[in-house]
């Protein structure tokens, strides 16, 4: 399996994220339901966007090591953060997790009205590996 960081000429180039990912098969994939910034016990984890962020990614985390794969295999985030909350926080909850000399994936960012009681934040993703 390859996998390929698509950033055309002529379309912004950021470094916090790819415009596309092109996945080459065999591979497995992964696809990851939304997690949000619950602990083990069930409890939302802190009352920030910052802190439900990390604990998210946390779990995505998890949920891949399970399978054998880590969070630079993800070709794909989305997203959603409640209307209000600081978005930059994430993006610093995802600059914590991500190793900088991995390629970013492509990433979905939603403002959304509001998500389940006390969540600030989901996030899935899709993995190859």
């Amino acid at each position: 399996m390859s996998k390929r960081h698509i950033n055309p000429e002529g379309l912004h180039r950021s470094p916090a994220f790819s415009q596309a990912v092109v996945v080459e098969q065999p591979a497995k994939t992964i696809y990851v339901g939304g997690q949000n910034g619950v602990g083990p016990d069930g409890k939302v984890v802190g009352s920030t966007l910052a802190e439900q962020a990390v604990q998210a990614l946390r779990n995505l985390a998890t949920i891949l090591e399970s399978e054998g794969a880590r969070l630079a295999d993800v070709v794909h985030w989305r997203i959603a953060i409640v209307d209000g909350q600081p978005v930059a926080d994430g993006v610093a909850a995802f600059q914590q997790v991500w190793d900088p000399a991995d390629p970013p994936p492509a990433i979905t960012v939603h403002i959304v009205a509001g998500l389940g009681p006390d969540f600030l934040v989901e996030i899935d993703a899709v993995a190859a590996v």
